[in-house]
């Protein structure tokens, strides 16, 4: 598979597994990993800065793409071949139907930058 394919995947698979986080038939431990992945997937905060060079780019191209493979392979394929096909549904020219998701990260992070300057002040 092409490097681009795998690209085009991945912007599937992230809303899949948030799709196959939110169902019940979904095994805990699946959930577990499904949440981290997601976290990390919308966190602006990556475990490796991106300002390191080499190495913060390695870590979106690495360590992304083996959590979702690694929470694919949790989740039943029938469950998951679903949630792929209802998250090709909510991208709509290249950005998410239901944007609103990301406003609990972006709210914690401006919280965060706050708490940051009020200290610094």
């Amino acid at each position: 598979m092409k490097l681009r394919e795998r690209a085009k995947k991945l912007k599937t698979d992230v809303p899949a597994v948030f799709l196959a986080l939110k169902r019940k038939e979904t095994p805990w431990y699946a959930k577990i990993l499904a949440l981290i992945v997601v976290v990390y997937a919308l966190s602006p905060v990556d475990l490796v800065p991106d300002f390191i060079p080499v190495l913060g780019c390695l870590d979106d191209v690495i360590i992304l793409p083996v959590l979702i493979a690694l929470t694919v392979k949790l989740i039943p394929k029938t469950m998951f071949a679903e949630c792929r096909a209802r998250s090709e549904e909510m991208w709509q020219d290249g950005k998410p139907e239901k944007w609103y998701y990301a406003i609990p990260f972006v709210l914690i992070w401006v919280t965060v930058i706050a708490l940051i300057v009020i200290a610094i002040i």
